[in-house]
């Protein structure tokens, strides 16, 4: 298929403009170092999204949020939390309280993610029923 050049509607708020066309080569893509690809495994995580949903709100101290998402491994909440810190989402204040407490927050570059993947969640609330649905259709003309 090399050469192949596929229509994609791209959502940028670049000179595009958001909802804009623009053709693709896919040949020419390196999907080595896509940073689609790159952006999207990081917030694709189990936890990302419910962690940034709850983010946006408001700044919540780390017991605050592990009491939100209450099957959520301490572990596993700290390690997602450094990977949202890492790519610059949010951002981690500690405070000099015995014992010293910490809290998170959506920095600007988050702000900016959370407006595009806010309509993400919503689309997938509104349409979630519609996809499983087709999900046991499929399942049901696979066997």
């Amino acid at each position: 298929m090399a050469g192949t050049v596929v229509n994609l509607k791209a959502r940028t708020g670049q000179s595009e403009g958001l909802g804009a066309r623009r053709e693709i080569d896919l040949a020419s893509l390196d999907f080595t170092n896509c940073p689609v690809r790159d952006v999207l495994q990081q917030i694709g995580g189990k936890w990302s999204t419910l962690l940034l949903e709850a983010l946006a709100k408001q700044p919540y101290r780390f017991g605050e949020l592990r009491r939100m998402i209450p099957d959520i491994s301490q572990r596993m909440l700290t390690q997602s939390l450094r990977d949202l810190q890492r790519d610059g989402y949010i951002e981690r204040e500690v405070f000099p309280t015995k014992p010293p407490s910490v809290e998170y927050r959506m920095t600007e570059l988050g702000r900016s993610l959370y407006t595009v993947l806010s309509q993400l969640l919503n689309w997938a609330e509104a349409n979630h029923d519609e996809v499983r649905a087709a999900r046991l259709r499929f399942d049901a003309d696979a066997v």
